[in-house]
């Protein structure tokens, strides 16, 4: 039997129905507002392209501006831009294409502070700005995000004034408040940066007067308080703020990054090592002068010296860094050389190598406590026969941290000469001899002189350099053991001061503060005093170079310091490296600058020309 329907029902139906009609209605309009923005979204990055090519073009001058007041802002160029905007005139100047090279190592972290390598010192380069830059012509600084500053007559007061038209790659402004911040968090304990706390600490203060302007106070004077200060990489408050309250997730982080640079990540937030890859992307919104050339910057993983060449030859990397035993034969490579642009070169700032000989293991001193071990282990180290026999000349010996042409170096040091005669007096000195007459020494409770010897394995020609020294140190009876380790153990273990013995390398500067690496006070956790020198005569000559204004006044000081650590060998200084470098043809204005060769140096002077580019964006 049927149901009639009721007046009721009949008004519930029209509801029903008017409901869905809405919906409906509501929907299309919906669909429509989000067709509707995203054209905008598409238009807007049209016209963001647009403008960065526009604003690309009248630099270059490719087209002339279209007023004469436009003409004049695009000839104010900023002093730090003028060398990038030199090469944007050339004739053959483009943008776009890919700038492609490969590491040798897969990185552990690129996030700022926490990062210990110059691999992610690199990237993030890229991508972080600080106050003022140093011309690599002059070597004097030049303003970056700061316009001009000035410092006070005593030297502890210094003023920024910043530029109001720098942002963040994600459109935020770049003002005082960032710099403040970024001086902030650094000092926060809680925040894994010790190595940037040691220096910094000689700030009183970092206040905001204003939008844009920042100011400096220092506790004492500092002979490189205009660095300090100016060079600082700037972090996003707005960014980097939330981790104040979880510091553990920052000091954990893989890839935190995110600045003002001319590159960015795509994801400022989640890189981690099993990307492999490490890739940034031009900054569609950066607000420097020049525009960057690049679309993207890549860094390949590529851990095997074999297989980085083989993929320079086939053109999947733009340069190459030759190993000295295959150098001269690349020089007569006829596809090397229809390829390449060949750089032979010891860089002005060149860094050094060394071995580091740890004098505190599990809270005891160890065999390289003594000083006279550390000596004899100098007088074992044949650097003259590592440098021929290894590096085929192609390096110099490094007597200590200050390189021979630094005001900082005392001429009448001299490296020591290999002397296994003199290595095992020392050594019977401090109680090691051959007490069974098995040809290893033995200290006085019988234990043989033996050491691990810790280097990073995908280096071939530090492993060849190791297997000669352990056939050196077997003459004088040590017994050292080769202990190869993949990049992140070995900084795990520095962190951890878990080793006997380790090589590495430093980078230089212009001038080189010792505080860091050699003053007592950075002999803490994850420190890059790493291996628990102490001395209280070098510590005061640090802190009393540091203060110390006057260059005429400080260089005695620092030589003074040099001949500390010369005679204590805290490390057995190996060698300045020549560069021996390949570049693909197709990067063009390279220059040699008094910082090197100005092979992705910022602002970027680099450029593909059109008819060569093979990247798309």
């Amino acid at each position: 039997m049927q149901k009639q329907l009721t007046t009721r029902d009949w008004i519930l139906y029209s509801l029903l129905s008017v409901s869905i009609l809405l919906l409906i209605l509501t929907m299309y309009q919906i669909d429509r507002q989000w067709l509707k923005l995203t054209e905008m979204q598409t238009s807007m990055t049209e016209q963001t392209k647009d403008m960065r090519e526009l604003r690309g073009a009248i630099a270059s001058g490719t087209i002339a501006a279209a007023s004469t007041a436009n003409s004049a802002t695009a000839n104010e160029i900023a002093p730090a831009f003028k060398r990038a905007h030199a090469a944007t005139r050339m004739p053959d100047y483009a943008q776009g294409d890919w700038s492609v090279d490969a590491f040798g190592t897969n990185l552990k972290t690129i996030t700022p502070l926490i990062s210990a390598d110059a691999y992610a010192s690199n990237v993030q380069s890229y991508v972080l700005e600080s106050l003022i830059t140093r011309n690599p012509d002059s070597l004097e600084w030049e303003g970056l995000i700061a316009k001009s500053w000035t410092i006070s007559d005593d030297g502890l007061v210094i003023r920024f004034q910043m530029r109001d038209d720098a942002s963040f790659s994600d459109g935020q402004p770049l003002t005082a408040d960032d710099v403040v911040f970024s001086f902030d968090f650094i000092m926060t304990d809680a925040i894994q940066a010790p190595r940037e706390r040691a220096y910094l600490e000689k700030i009183q203060s970092v206040k905001a007067n204003g939008k844009y302007e920042v100011v400096f106070t220092f506790k004492e004077p500092y002979f490189e308080a205009l660095s300090l200060a100016g060079g600082m990489a700037i972090m996003p408050k707005h960014f980097y703020q939330p981790y104040l309250k979880e510091p553990q997730k920052f000091n954990e982080s893989k890839g935190l990054l995110l600045g003002s640079g001319p590159y960015r990540l795509l994801d400022p937030k989640n890189w981690t090592p099993d990307k492999g890859n490490v890739e940034l992307v031009r900054n569609e919104r950066y607000w420097g002068d020049v525009q960057p050339s690049y679309s993207r910057i890549l860094w390949k993983i590529i851990q095997n010296d074999s297989a980085r060449l083989t993929t320079y030859r086939n053109g999947d990397i733009d340069s190459y860094s030759a190993r000295p035993v295959e150098y001269q034969e690349l020089k007569k490579d006829p596809q090397i050389l229809a390829k390449s642009q060949n750089f032979e070169y010891m860089p002005p700032v060149v860094g050094y190598s060394w071995i580091g000989w740890n004098q505190e293991r599990a809270g005891k001193p160890s065999r390289f406590a003594d000083k006279r071990v550390r000596q004899a282990m100098t007088y074992l180290t044949d650097v003259s026969r590592i440098i021929k026999d290894v590096f085929l000349d192609y390096a110099e010996p490094a007597v200590s941290p200050f390189s021979k042409t630094s005001k900082q170096h005392d001429a009448a040091l001299q490296p020591y000469a290999v002397d296994l005669d003199k290595a095992k007096a020392l050594l019977k000195e401090a109680g090691y001899e051959d007490r069974n007459g098995d040809g290893v020494l033995e200290d006085k409770s019988g234990q043989p002189f033996e050491f691990k010897l810790t280097y990073f394995q995908a280096s071939e020609d530090t492993k060849r350099m190791v297997l000669l020294l352990k056939d050196l140190y077997a003459r004088a009876g040590v017994r050292m053991i080769p202990s190869p380790q993949e990049w992140p153990v070995m900084l795990e273990n520095l962190d951890k001061k878990d080793f006997d013995a380790i090589t590495l390398g430093w980078t230089s500067g212009i001038e080189t503060d010792l505080y860091q690496i050699f003053h007592s006070a950075q002999a803490i956790s994850k420190g890059d005093n790493f291996i628990g020198y102490k001395n209280p005569a070098l510590d005061k000559l640090i802190d009393q170079a540091r203060r110390t204004v006057d260059e005429g006044k400080r260089m005695p000081l620092w030589q003074q310091a040099e001949r500390i650590i010369y005679e204590d060998q805290p490390y057995t200084f190996l060698m300045r490296r020549k560069n021996l470098l390949f570049v693909d043809k197709r990067i063009h204005n390279l220059q040699m600058t008094k910082l090197g060769l100005n092979l992705g140096s910022l602002p970027l002077e680099n450029y593909v020309p059109a008819a060569q580019q093979k990247y798309t964006q």
